[in-house]
């Protein structure tokens, strides 16, 4: 993916959430679980942060992650 910004991401995955230093949050298997990446537009990677159920996830700061 040649992503620019978070209006990319939102178009292909809409129930996606943004969140602060250019984080993603995806909800994965009906939010059972959550996936967070850190998107570096810049140079074009994304960096996984954090797999988790969605129990452990309330337990974190998905911007600081």
């Amino acid at each position: 993916m040649d992503w620019q910004g978070p209006s990319d991401i939102k178009q292909i995955y809409s129930n996606v959430s943004i969140v602060a230093n250019n984080r993603v949050v995806f909800n994965i298997k009906g939010n059972d679980y959550r996936l967070i990446a850190h998107d570096r537009y810049d140079i074009g990677i994304v960096f996984i942060r954090f797999i988790g159920t969605h129990a452990e996830y309330d337990r974190i700061d998905a911007a600081t992650v």
